[in-house]
């Protein structure tokens, strides 16, 4: 249902998904990663990961010279297992950690500092030359990959982003209010779309796909019939 013809996979495209907080970017980015055999790359684990190491090394987000000093400390790499791509940083595994609330709390004010905007672009379009690579984010398809040969606005209600990010959460067992997650979210929207420097916002050529009714086969079906389009 998903296989695409050997023929068309020769053609390696770049794939830019950007979207709101908890839309299921990630979901998305991973299946089509998968069906297509290509490279997938989190940017939102990178900002968070970015985010817990100054939390660790308590960096003054104010203090531009300290952030400058902390950026050249980290190293992010990606390591691909069965399911999804695990990020390190510095050599140890992080993707459980960065999940946590006390570091998606921060996320939105680390994102915003243009000095960690340009070193995560910076890494982001060294990652993607080679091509056959999805990419997810905020500002793939704007800032990132402006030139990507398919770019999908992923979005839905925040009410349904919500509960499925608390029902993520409540999985792994940890304790949260629904009311805190939704505000959380309501935030985060707010600062990605408003801060200066790569705000959140659909490109002119971005398609956009509504998941609030979606099935994950549903929504990668969409995505990959776009893919169709884009390679013959």
């Amino acid at each position: 249902m998903h296989s695409l013809s050997k023929t068309s996979l020769l053609n390696k495209i770049i794939i830019a998904i950007d979207g709101h907080s908890s839309c299921g970017k990630s979901t998305l980015a991973k299946a089509m990663g998968n069906a297509l055999g290509y490279a997938y790359i989190s940017t939102g684990d990178m900002y968070r990961a970015v985010t817990l190491y100054f939390i660790e090394n308590q960096v003054d987000i104010k203090d531009k010279a300290a952030v400058l000093k902390a950026l050249k400390q980290i190293k992010l790499h990606f390591v691909a297992d069965e399911n999804s791509n695990r990020i390190h940083l510095n050599g140890r595994d992080v993707s459980e950690e960065i999940r946590k609330m006390y570091v998606a709390e921060l996320v939105s004010p680390v994102a915003i500092i243009s000095e960690v905007r340009r070193e995560m672009v910076r890494q982001q379009q060294a990652i993607g030359q080679q091509k056959g690579v999805v990419m997810d984010g905020r500002d793939i398809g704007t800032v990132v990959f402006p030139n990507a040969e398919l770019k999908i606005f992923l979005t839905a209600n925040v009410d349904v982003r919500a509960q499925r990010r608390f029902d993520e959460l409540t999985a792994k067992g940890q304790h949260v209010d629904f009311a805190e997650v939704k505000n959380n979210l309501a935030e985060r929207d707010h600062i990605d779309s408003t801060r200066a420097d790569s705000p959140l916002r659909q490109a002119d050529d971005a398609v956009v796909i509504d998941n609030s009714t979606l099935n994950h086969e549903q929504q990668l079906e969409l995505a990959l019939d776009l893919v169709r389009e884009r390679v013959r």
